[in-house]
């Protein structure tokens, strides 16, 4: 708390005491480009998956020791997402809400969230305020963010998908200059954690203070951000994005967590609590074709991972607690290792290194509104993978469909190869607002 309070002062002190550069007067007709005063979009969508099951893997083992057994299933998901924002002088009043319900064959669930819901004040064009619910986005990864140390984190299958965010107090103070510096930010937040608030970001009982400095330096962009020891432990890092040539750019990400902690289990069973320090880093670039072909590469390093001797003893546990039961009944040691330990390892990419590839064409052999893609994500440590090929259409204004193929792949004990399917196929329609 001590640490998270003089990072607050820090940060207050530097917001109130930066001055603010006066703002030239340019000939246009601002009147053109004046926002409404109440904006409403969203999308519905539809989305038919189909998963065919590997009953001899380690989390189908875990997830349907208690059902009937089957090699597949179906889902149907329904969603609605809605953001809007009303504007009255320099306030303004943000809201994105996510609804949506599934049926398979264990039933029917429903969930609605408010992702954001915010204030933001404008008091000057160099300075801003914000106050509520909101999903802020730290970091130039594509896939992942390191540094992302105030968000959820991103589902590297599909990281272009909404977030939910935090409760916060932030600001925005922007200078301008005319050297090779051309434009420095800083962005200050606190982050209080209560039983019934932000209760999923850490312990409770703190303000949990942090910042992050933004710099154009020539055609680089750069952060430096930071996290004070709170709710969680002290976090500090950067990241960096940078145009080599107009179709080529590289970015990349690095980041300290003090004291991170994650649970390990041997093939005996024993657990222990494995607490360090960890550094992460990501290192990626994109590139644009001519003729719209982009791919990104990102290689990623999470320190905070599991190596690959502790997966293969929690698969290794897995398998033989199964074996137990098959023989006993008894499935009450089965069922302890799905509450304690199943949402540690089952996270997405919970090992060490990882290697990204999505190439995307835009519309190949003059075929209109068609782009086809393909995502890997190769885990390196035991050389197990995902490939995702998919089809995207947009001939229909405001329509989108998108069928997408994930195939699994990789040898007993590895993480992909002990995913509870191999095979999903996934059809959305998403109609937009």
């Amino acid at each position: 708390m001590r640490h998270s309070a003089l990072l607050a002062i820090a940060c207050a002190g530097v917001f109130a005491a930066a001055p603010v550069r006066a703002q030239e007067d340019y000939g246009f007709d601002a009147g053109q480009f004046e926002k409404k005063r109440f904006e409403l979009n969203g999308y519905a969508e539809l989305r038919a998956e189909h998963f065919a099951l590997d009953p001899g893997a380690a989390f189908y083992r875990l997830n349907f020791f208690d059902q009937t057994p089957r090699s597949d299933f179906a889902r149907g998901t329904g969603a609605l997402e809605l953001t809007g924002v009303y504007r009255e002088g320099m306030a303004s009043l943000h809201a994105t809400a996510h609804g949506e319900a599934s049926r398979d064959y264990s039933g029917s669930e429903r969930d609605t969230r408010l992702y954001e819901a915010y204030l933001r004040l404008d008091p000057a064009r160099a300075a801003s305020a914000e106050l509520g619910k909101k999903a802020l986005r730290w970091g130039k990864g594509y896939a992942w963010n390191p540094v992302g140390f105030v968000e959820r984190p991103k589902d590297p299958n599909d990281p272009e998908l909404s977030r939910e965010g935090f409760v916060v107090l932030a600001g925005d103070l922007i200078r301008s200059f005319d050297g090779r510096l051309k434009t420095l930010a800083l962005t200050p937040v606190l982050l209080p954690v209560r039983d019934s608030l932000n209760d999923d970001f850490g312990a409770a009982g703190h303000v949990n203070a942090a910042a992050k400095l933004y710099a154009l330096y020539g055609d680089t962009d750069l952060d430096l951000v930071i996290l004070g020891a709170g709710s969680r432990g002290r976090r500090y890092g950067f990241d960096f994005a940078r145009n080599l040539t107009t179709n080529f750019e590289i970015h990349g990400e690095w980041a300290r967590t003090a004291d991170t902690e994650r649970a390990v289990t041997d093939a005996a069973g024993n657990v222990t609590r494995v607490r360090a320090d960890a550094d992460s880093y990501l290192l990626g670039l994109r590139h644009l074709t001519e003729n719209e072909v982009t791919t990104i590469v990102e290689y990623y390093r999470n320190g905070a991972g599991y190596t690959q001797d502790e997966m293969r003893a929690f698969f290794e546990r897995v398998h033989t607690v199964y074996d137990q039961f098959q023989a006993s009944g008894d499935a009450t040691a089965l069922g302890r290792i799905r509450d304690t330990l199943q949402t540690p390892y089952a996270r997405p990419t919970p090992m060490g290194r990882y290697l990204y590839l999505r190439v995307s064409a835009k519309e190949p052999f003059d075929i209109l509104y068609f782009t086809p893609a393909i995502t890997l994500i190769d885990n390196l440590d035991d050389r197990s993978y995902s490939a995702a090929p998919e089809l995207l259409y947009t001939g229909v204004t405001d329509l989108e469909l998108r069928l997408r193929l994930y195939v699994l792949r990789g040898e007993r004990l590895t993480e992909f190869g002990e995913k509870q399917n191999d095979r999903r196929v996934e059809f959305r329609v998403r109609y937009f607002f």
